[in-house]
């Protein structure tokens, strides 16, 4: 097991178990697939992106930006973790958080927040097992696969 920053290289496995959720997940809303253009641009200009690796495979990755556009919110990232079908439930997932919490403390943030599907209760008791509060809960915000979705917004002070 190995937790680092990621590189160029790695992008096409974050791109491989991103966009599997996207096509099939309901972690996340949107239905366009990550390039890897636009994902090597990312990591070129500084974006932190740390991946978990086993046995010389990339098998999930995080990272964070901003939560919102404008200063006013220039302290509160927003966090995107996602392990591969097979890493999960092997703490890879928490240790990436919390990877991800320090880095955005080196960087100035106060605030990390969680979006994560109102469906995907996983992840949202994961989050809420990291200390992360359940602030709001929107109804019917997000659609995919035909259907209305919920977004529930979690939150940790760093």
């Amino acid at each position: 097991m190995s937790l680092r920053d990621a590189v160029s290289t790695d992008v096409p496995a974050i791109a491989e178990i991103w966009n599997h959720e996207i096509r099939e997940g309901v972690s996340t809303f949107t239905t366009e697939q990550k390039e890897l253009g636009a994902l090597q641009a990312a990591l070129a200009s500084g974006a932190v992106f740390l991946v978990h690796e086993e046995a010389g495979r990339v098998v999930g990755f995080g990272t964070f930006g901003p939560f919102r556009s404008g200063p006013g919110y220039a302290h509160t990232a927003e966090h995107t973790v996602y392990l591969a079908q097979e890493a999960r439930g092997k703490g890879y997932g928490r240790a990436l958080v919390n990877a991800l919490e320090e880095a955005a403390k080196v960087r100035g943030f106060h605030v990390m927040v969680a979006a994560v599907g109102g469906e995907n209760v996983a992840g949202i008791n994961f989050h809420k097992a990291l200390e992360f509060q359940e602030v709001a809960r929107m109804s019917q915000v997000g659609r995919k696969f035909d259907r209305w979705m919920d977004l529930v917004l979690l939150q940790k002070m760093l």
